[in-house]
């Protein structure tokens, strides 16, 4: 159901009943109830003022880490991908809103001679979704380089946080209940342009060489347990290549379940299920997913 708003004071788009499964990297979820894009930061907060205070959100940018079950979600979806996109530099420090690409942070970090997040280019996310998952790759992490964030709740009201205000740990952050990320300012040290733009460049050939990035995922779907690797788990316990309807563990990288042909959100979560039971059974080690879930089943 639409919420009750006054639609002539937004400027943004919004839909009804819009399929997510156009909206998120595993290309699988039912439809939103609503879905908005606002048009701004001044449209987001006049849009959030006026939400009745107990409609469920939920926040999208580029749609991966994310399974959204087939029923989808009864609720409102607010996608920032593309809208809140403000990046430029304050002083010494790169401001970027929740909208903006991990991989345009690379590249505009690399281009001013700044270095550290060039790991940056292989997070196929936005900044909103790195900053609550705490999201790394190739031995980088999101909240090393932050030194502070706006969040916003819902009901419009933005304030800036020090890092201290939240705990930090690996693929999970943990900040103030009702406050989602709005953007971020980085501190990134000065460096060789050439050189880390030579970086961004050989990780995403490691990338493109070791992960299945031609077909729809997630991205990672479990984290790491301390000392080892999920994909190694999950190969040793013989899953790799193993299907449950359109869905398929990876063979290319066990950490991935692909979309393989027409796959429902159904198909990816049995599999997931699957994985845990068949690796806890061979290693004793229950894997925990990064992947968050939202929705309704069928």
């Amino acid at each position: 159901m639409m919420p009750a708003l006054d639609e002539t004071r937004l400027r943004g788009e919004m839909r009804v009943d819009e399929p997510l499964a156009r909206h998120t990297t595993w290309r699988v979820g039912g439809p939103a109830a609503c879905f908005y894009r606002p048009a701004d930061r001044a449209d987001l907060i006049n849009f959030l003022q006026q939400l009745d205070p107990a409609e469920p959100l939920l926040w999208l940018g580029l749609g991966s880490n994310l399974l959204v079950r087939d029923g989808g979600f009864k609720g409102t979806v607010i996608a920032t991908q593309g809208r809140l996109d403000q990046i430029d530099w304050r002083s010494d420090l790169l401001f970027a809103e929740a909208g903006v690409s991990c991989a345009k942070i690379a590249r505009t970090a690399s281009r001013a001679g700044r270095v550290g997040v060039e790991f940056f280019a292989g997070i196929p996310g936005t900044l909103g979704g790195a900053l609550a998952m705490n999201a790394g790759a190739f031995g980088g992490e999101t909240w090393r380089q932050v030194r502070e964030v706006e969040t916003i709740d819902r009901y419009g009201v933005v304030r800036r946080r020090p890092c201290g205000d939240f705990e930090i740990g690996y693929r999970q952050v943990k900040g103030q209940p009702g406050e989602w990320f709005l953007a971020a300012e980085l501190a990134l040290e000065t460096g060789d342009s050439a050189a880390a733009q030579e970086r961004i460049k050989a990780l995403l050939a490691r990338r493109s060489a070791t992960q299945p990035t031609r077909l729809p995922s997630c991205g990672s779907v479990f984290r790491n347990p301390p000392d080892d690797h999920a994909a190694r788990l999950i190969e040793a316990a013989g899953l790799k290549g193993r299907r449950l309807g359109g869905a398929q563990v990876s063979d290319k990288h066990a950490n991935f379940i692909v979309n393989i042909e027409d796959a429902t959100a159904a198909d990816i979560e049995a599999l997931i299920a699957l994985v845990q039971q068949q690796v806890e059974a061979h290693s004793g080690v229950r894997l925990v997913t990064e992947v968050h879930r939202v929705g309704e089943s069928l």
